[in-house]
This record gives structure tokens, C-alpha cells and sequence, in this order.
């Protein structure tokens, strides 16, 4: 469906100029396959920069988690626990492997998943004598969640962690760069996230020996001799040279796209500073967040809603939109375990993103801030 042409997207796609170059590259050397050099080059950087030992480049975010979940061991039978208040590709690859989502709840600081009811729900199962057989904990529009706290207490119950830092890429904790805590780190190339290969994801690792076996099941698990020979159940799961190589033109700008978002999340601090019913996401000392989204929720009881606000946007040809909905509320899910669950349907009830796009003019923020400040003041 086409758009006005003054019509300002929530997080469009930003070209940094040197992707065509590796694309160029690709097609010079005939490499339109999911194997080349873009594909080896992109997982290299990816790797350097983070400080991993290694990265798998794939199809997707979603494809990321389900071959971790399965470097895991996960399968039919298991539980795993999840945040509740993400996307809900955090959660569908734990149904394809067979096993069961437990959904927990979010605390109020970082919209994360919250360590208090983490302890609980190990605690119950510890108690059954069911420990889960991983925790996968998502890092929303950028944020680190609580990572002290959450891995002293996977580690006290030797669970171990997935980080979905599918919108998080260049967010740190303590100084860490999110995606290298746990077992494994996902990360999603989505034309939406702050860089992108238009689509993919990957998976990156400490174990080096993980991320071979990822390669492998992502190529259809082909054995290494010269004719087709399986022994293990594969996947098409790789990403594509031609899409690797804008992604290593977008790698060479993710720094600079890190500072821009926080830069638009600064300037609509300043432009709606007057709006005292707006709470912003906040950044507690020692995160530090890419602001992938600028986010926030309208205090309880105020006469303007988040969802009347995001319709006002939309009259003006501005992309808005919720928080998400939580998983453990969503009819996929029904049924579905959870503990706690009072957060998340409350920032959902509340909360708003804003565009944040790192092309995102200041003009087109005054727009933006113009309609909130209208609506508060009608």
C-alpha cells in the first residue's frame, strides 16, 4: 500500500552508500548464492565487533533462535522460559522445536524481563523437579535488561541464557556490547532494525564449535563428502551473499546509526519537555542503549490515550505503534503459562513508539511533537 509522499515510517531502511559496493563485488564475481566472500566477510565483522569468537549469517532473526535452540538440545518436552513483552518471533521457534513457552513478566525500569519473577518461576519448577531447558530473554527497542541479577540467577540454577538482541545491536551493559552474555546471541537484519541486509539474522558465540554446527544445519546439513549425504535434519537457513553485502556496507556505519537514534530520542526529550503526562523509557546508569525505538507510555489516568494519540499521528500521516502486545496474551498462546504478567499488559495499555528512524530530519520530529502537544492541549 503506497504512502503520501511526506508520510514519516516508524524505522525505515538507512543506506550508509558503501552497500552497493559489495553487492557490485558480488555480481562481478558471479557469487548470487548464499555462499561467497560477503557472506565470510559480514560474519567476520560482525564477529570482530561484537568480540565473539564467531557468527552465523542467516535468513532471519527467527531462524537464529531456532538453531540455537537446537545447539541447545531443546525438543519435545521441554519448557523454556521467555519474555512475554516481545515480538512474537521470540517465541514461535520454541514451538518448532517441539517444546513449550513459559511466558514471564517484565519490570518497570526496563521494560525487560524481570528478575524477581524469573526466581519465582525456577524456584516452582525447581520444586517439580522440571528446571527449564533455556531462558530466552529479549533486549526491547534497544534496552539491556537487568543482566547482573538475571545471570546470577540462571547461573545458580545452571540454565543457560539466549539473548535476543534482535533490536539491540550495538546496546551495551556495563560496558559489554549486548548479544555476548549468554550461550548465544541472536541478532535480526530486518529492513526495520538500525542496520539491515534487508532481511537475515545471525547467531554468534563464544563456542566456535556451536556456530559450525549452526553453518551446518542452516546448509541442509550436507556432509562433507562428494555426493548428497544427510544424517541430521537441515535447514535453508543461509543468508544470501547479495544480502551479506549490504550488510558490510551497513557495519561500517552501525556506530554512527547508534548515535544518530539516540540523538532523536535526546531531541524529542527536549521537543515535548513541556508534556508532563509522557514517561519516557529510561536509561538507568551503567545501560546503554542504541535507542532503536524512542518509546514511551502516558501516565495512568491521563485524559489522552496512547492509542488516541497513535490514531492523531496517523491523520497526519505519521506511523506510529503500541508496544507490544504480550505473548502470554496474544490467542496463539492461549493457555500458556505465565508468571506474572500485570507489567507488560500495563505498558502495553499505555505505552507508544515513536518514528526513529536515523534519517529522520528535525523538521520532521517538530511534526511529530507538533500532534502530541495538540492532542494534550485540546
Amino acid at each position: 500500500m503506497s504512502q503520501p509522499k511526506d508520510f514519516i515510517y516508524l524505522s525505515p531502511p538507512h543506506m550508509g552508500g558503501r552497500e552497493q559496493f559489495y553487492v557490485q563485488q558480488a555480481f562481478n564475481q558471479n557469487w548470487v548464492t548464499t555462499a561467497g566472500a560477503n557472506v565470510d566477510g559480514f560474519e567476520q565483522e560482525l564477529a570482530a565487533y561484537l568480540g565473539a569468537a564467531s557468527a552465523a549469517a542467516l535468513s532471519s532473526g527467527t531462524a537464529a533462535i531456532h538453531l540455537a535452540l537446537l545447539a541447545l538440545g531443546v525438543g519435545p518436552g521441554d519448557e523454556v522460559f521467555c519474555s512475554t513483552f516481545t515480538f512474537v518471533a521470540s517465541a514461535n521457534p520454541i514451538r518448532y522445536v517441539g517444546a513449550t513457552p513459559v511466558f514471564i513478566d517484565s519490570e518497570p525500569t526496563t521494560w525487560n524481563l524481570c528478575p524477581t519473577a524469573l526466581e519465582e518461576a525456577l524456584l516452582n519448577r525447581q520444586q517439580q523437579g522440571n528446571l527449564p531447558k533455556a531462558l530466552l530473554l529479549v533486549h526491547l527497542y534497544g534496552m539491556p535488561a537487568q543482566m547482573k541479577e538475571i545471570l546470577e540467577i540462571t547461573r545458580h540454577y545452571r540454565v543457560p541464557v539466549i539473548e535476543d538482541a534482535a533490536e539491540a545491536l550495538g546496546s551495551r551493559y556495563q560496558g559489554q556490547l549486548l548479544g555476548t552474555f549468554g550461550e548465544a546471541g541472536v541478532f535480526s537484519f530486518n529492513g526495520n532494525k538500525i542496520i539491515t541486509t534487508s532481511g537475515g539474522g545471525a547467531l554468534v558465540s563464544a563456542k566456535a564449535e556451536l556456530i559450525q554446527n549452526t553453518r551446518w544445519l542452516s546448509t541442509q546439513a550436507k556432509e562433507p563428502v562428494p555426493y548428497y549425504h544427510h544424517t541430521t535434519q537441515g535447514y535453508n537457513y543461509r543468508l544470501s551473499n547479495i544480502c551479506a553485502g549490504i550488510g558490510r556496507g551497513q557495519l561500517e556505519v552501525l556506530e554512527e546509526r547508534v548515535r544518530q537514534r539516540r540523538a532523536v530520542y535526546e531531541n524529542y526529550l527536549g521537543l515535548l519537555a513541556e508534556v508532563d503526562e509522557l514517561e519516557w523509557l529510561p536509561e538507568p546508569e551503567g545501560f546503554f542503549s542504541n535507542r532503536w525505538l524512542s518509546c514511551f507510555t502516558v501516565k495512568k489516568g491521563c485524559f489522552v490515550t496512547s492509542e488516541e494519540l497513535r490514531l492523531a499521528l496517523l491523520a497526519a500521516n505519521i506511523e506510529a505503534r503500541p508496544l507490544w502486545q504480550p505473548l502470554h496474551r496474544q490467542p496463539l498462546f492461549k493457555g500458556s503459562e505465565v508468571f506474572g504478567g500485570a507489567v507488560s499488559e500495563d505498558l502495553f495499555a499505555r505505552g507508544l513508539c515513536l518514528p526513529s528512524g536515523s534519517s529522520l530530519t528535525l523538521e520532521d520530529q517538530e511534526r511529530v511533537a507538533n500532534v502530541i502537544k495538540k492532542a494534550f492541549s485540546a
